[in-house]
């Protein structure tokens, strides 16, 4: 399948992605994740093994719109696993005493 990422055309096939991923340690899923074989990648090493470029010149959803066509499981960034906004210090003693938190 022919698919553009960072502006470049690349031909990709399901095979060929999971021979390149063949032997890379996954890193920690922080965001967007890609699962091939039986492994879960970040959507950027997965981009950037492919591609052979900086993980910085393409996006993760180019990557994740190449790996969906390809057939592969992408999952996008759970509202779990966004980071919680930290309480002011005026929200924090309002907790503590009782008073409902404005957020």
């Amino acid at each position: 399948m022919r698919c553009v990422i960072a502006r470049f055309p690349f031909d990709l096939t399901k095979s060929g992605v999971l021979e390149s991923m063949k032997g890379i340690k996954p890193e920690p899923v922080l965001g967007e994740s890609v699962t091939i074989g039986r492994r879960t990648y970040p959507v950027k090493q997965v981009g950037q093994v492919i591609t052979r470029q900086d993980r910085r010149d393409f996006s993760a959803g180019e990557v994740v719109r190449a790996m969906t066509q390809l057939g592969f499981t992408c999952r996008g960034i759970t509202r779990d696993t966004a980071p919680a906004r930290a309480l002011t210090p005026l929200q924090q003693a309002s907790a503590m005493l009782g008073a409902p938190v404005a957020v």
